[in-house]
């Protein structure tokens, strides 16, 4: 009898599958930009889902210019604050540092998360230290801007989280004076993102604990012939290498891993929260009540969880920039 085979159980793409290092995502890589300075990214706080009815302007659908129901994620995103700006350059190990600007108006609220410098200190520091870079040798410009979660009420947290956003597009010395020009003031969702504007979403999925080799990895039932045990693995690998390999599907973690949606689509920004909200508040949520972006399907993250917007770093040319919304759905999800 021939030798039955089949693709493995589970992927190996993401191995090891241990619990990610912070809550808060982290960013590793970012796209190029276009012809004028621009931020690359933003913070939102994933609220809850719905639906939607939308005008289908896909071409090489079999729906097209029919009315499709669509799956959305509103994501609640208050203004950021920036308080610095930092350049890089190119070494042989990779970016460094060379200089930063801070501003001398920084939120009390930061002081949860940095020492705040005293008050003498703040006027020795707030001397422009951009003046004497070489803008020849500045590789990369980018801003640290702050979250504002006290302005969330469906987030139970005060402490800020700071971020750090990439100024792509457009020359390094033009780079540079619009990071400059950006500091002590707040970023909106509408300096960032716009109606069928592809991105990506990074976030840290929700947490499952320790779970068996069946949950974790796919793996089939043994037979109700097998002497004590159904729910595990049929084999740790051969005698020979005589370890267990790392391919061997076992049980551990599963869940809370920091994951990448390329190019989500946003499907509408909105400046009043509560018109997206639906009867008797969202899930475990609550009443959105500062800006907001509704996104074509599901995001990585349990609710209230902050989760990162970057340009699409993947970018498809078919996703479509026109987008026509003609129904969202309001309708309790609790029964209210």
């Amino acid at each position: 009898m021939a030798t039955p085979h089949r693709p493995r159980k589970g992927s190996m793409g993401y191995s090891p599958r241990k619990r990610a290092s912070r809550e808060f995502p982290k960013i590793h890589a970012w796209p190029e930009g276009g012809d004028k300075p621009t931020i690359q990214g933003f913070v939102g706080y994933k609220a809850g889902m719905t639906h939607a009815m939308m005008l289908d302007s896909k071409k090489t659908s079999m729906t097209e210019g029919q009315e499709i129901s669509i799956p959305i994620t509103v994501v609640e995103t208050p203004p950021m604050k920036v308080v610095a700006a930092r350049f890089y350059q190119r070494t042989h190990y990779g970016l460094k540092t060379i200089s930063e600007i801070w501003t001398e108006k920084i939120d009390e609220e930061m002081s949860r998360k940095i020492p705040l410098p005293k008050e003498k200190k703040k006027e020795k520091k707030s001397k422009d230290k951009s003046k004497n870079i070489d803008t020849s040798i500045v590789e990369d410009v980018r801003i640290l801007a702050h979250t504002q979660p006290k302005l969330v009420t469906g987030v139970p947290k005060k402490k800020p989280e700071i971020m750090e956003i990439r100024i792509g597009g457009g020359k390094i010395a033009e780079r540079i004076e619009f990071a400059k020009s950006l500091l002590g003031k707040d970023l909106t969702i509408g300096d960032f993102a716009k109606v069928g504007k592809p991105v990506d979403v990074i976030g840290v999925t929700k947490g499952k604990g320790f779970q068996g080799h069946v949950q974790r990895w796919g793996v089939k039932l043994l037979s109700h012939k097998n002497s004590k045990h159904r729910r595990m693995i049929g084999t740790q690998g051969p005698w020979h290498p005589n370890w267990v390999m790392s391919t061997v599907p076992q049980a551990g973690q599963m869940g809370y891993h920091q994951r990448t949606e390329f190019n989500k689509r946003i499907l509408k920004v909105g400046e009043k929260g509560e018109e997206i909200t639906p009867s008797g508040g969202f899930l475990n949520y609550g009443i959105v009540r500062n800006p907001y972006v509704l996104i074509h399907g599901s995001i990585p993250g349990p609710v209230k969880r902050a989760i990162k917007l970057r340009d699409a770093i993947r970018f498809r040319d078919h996703i479509a920039d026109k987008v026509e919304l003609t129904y969202i759905s309001l309708e309790s999800k609790q029964g209210a």
